[in-house]
């Protein structure tokens, strides 16, 4: 790869939010703002090896794909005032090109407009969460299929819907006022939190984490923050993010291999994010029934705070988990829980919970059901069974890392089976 290859690519992954947020003001209208990034970056790659790469690349794509975004509103225009009988409102009076040097404390507003945009309550929170994927992570179409265990022309159709709906409906792109805030908020903490863990374990690639999309989701969750102080389910997002973040150097060794909690260095993780998530978390949990980012967090902290992972308070956990699955009857949580449960009743008892959420048609082909099924079958001592859940498991596994994880695992189980039957 070439030092200019190197350099658009290194800006796809981390300005293409703020670039197409940008360009999408401009436009008005999200299949022209998307089309003229693309342009854009392809345009670098010509541009950056004749000229050299720039000193600030993401203002170059921003200038570049505004203008882009100009010309087609203004070829629009023209071609509109050329056909008088077509009776369509005019579209906006684009933006002065002095306009395009916008300072960088503005680059979280554009994501966080962008992402109000596409979490309008006439869209369909699914719709929201997979549009958002697209247009504010920039991940591929066929990525973001696998995260919904959908296929991916399925995908493509659900996306070209929903942005024909937002141009359709005429959706502003900005933030709502502040009566409107709180019917998008469930959709917005969705994102963020889809954003993180779109990072956190990268739906494909060698690389288990993208910390990128972790840290764009920080950003995010920190400003929201800012803009509604009083909703303590922001609150809870974001301490969930801090203290999941807090072990972020931990989760790979130094070739990249995937950590198990129970083998990460505690001393290493990150005790300020942690006590920050703590005092939210407290204020989250006071003055009413606490909401689904606020048991999460807690959940998330009691694993962070214990001196050592035989020392995690589980029975707490496990107590977290059924108030979790009261406000948020979610399969994956019922699936999280079992391995809290594993730690109080045994495996035997969490195994016939993982059996009985294999029928659950929500949970086809995730991966992570097989995984706590093999490890549960290790720990009774069926290791034929425990092999073939690790196996169908690693049909699952989209991510190289983990991948590799559970290979490791089913080696070691067979290595250690082979030797017991000798």
């Amino acid at each position: 790869m070439t030092d200019v290859e190197a350099a658009v690519v290194d800006a796809h992954r981390r300005r293409w939010a703020l670039v197409l947020a940008s360009t999408a003001r401009v436009a008005g209208d999200l299949d022209l703002a998307e089309e003229c990034v693309q342009e854009a970056y392809a345009a670098a790659l010509t541009s950056w090896a004749r000229d050299g790469i720039p000193d600030n690349p993401a203002a170059w794509l921003t200038t570049t794909a505004r203008r882009r975004a100009m010309d087609a509103v203004r070829r629009e225009r023209v071609f509109r005032s050329k056909l008088p009988l077509l009776i369509e409102p005019e579209p906006e009076e684009p933006a002065d090109e002095g306009d395009m040097d916008e300072p960088e404390d503005a680059v979280p507003d554009e994501r966080l407009r962008l992402i109000f945009m596409c979490c309008h309550p006439a869209l369909a929170q699914e719709a929201q969460l997979a549009l958002t994927l697209r247009l504010v992570c920039g991940v591929p179409t066929v990525d973001i299929a696998r995260a919904f265990l959908v296929p991916e022309t399925t995908m493509a159709a659900r996306l070209t819907r929903a942005k024909k709906k937002i141009s359709t409906a005429r959706i502003p792109y900005r933030v709502p006022g502040a009566a409107a805030l709180p019917d998008r908020l469930r959709g917005v903490l969705g994102v963020i939190h889809l954003l993180f863990t779109t990072g956190y374990t990268a739906p494909s690639g060698t690389s288990l984490m993208r910390t990128d999309l972790m840290d764009q989701a920080l950003h995010l969750a920190r400003m929201l923050r800012e803009l509604m102080p009083d909703e303590r389910e922001v609150w809870g997002l974001l301490a969930l993010l801090l203290v999941t973040d807090a072990r972020r150097a931990t989760r790979v060794d130094s070739r990249g291999r995937l950590l198990r909690l129970e083998d990460q260095d505690r001393s290493r993780w990150d005790r300020a994010a942690i006590g920050e998530a703590h005092d939210l978390i407290v204020g989250g949990l006071r003055g009413g029934r606490p909401g689904r980012y606020v048991l999460q967090a807690a959940i998330a902290s009691l694993y962070a705070e214990a001196p050592a992972y035989d020392q995690t308070d589980w029975p707490q956990i496990v107590t977290l988990y059924d108030a979790l699955l009261k406000v948020w009857p979610s399969p994956v949580v019922a699936l999280n829980r079992t391995v809290a449960l594993a730690r109080v009743s045994g495996p035997a008892r969490a195994l016939a919970d993982v059996e009985e959420l294999e029928k659950d048609e929500r949970l086809a082909g995730y991966q992570y059901l097989p995984a706590i099924k093999a490890d549960l079958l290790r720990r009774l001592g069926r290791a034929r069974a425990a092999s073939a859940a690790y196996r169908q498991a690693m049909e699952l596994a989209t991510n190289e890392a983990e991948r590799v994880f559970l290979a490791e695992q089913l080696s070691d189980l067979e290595e250690a089976d082979q030797e017991a039957g000798r």
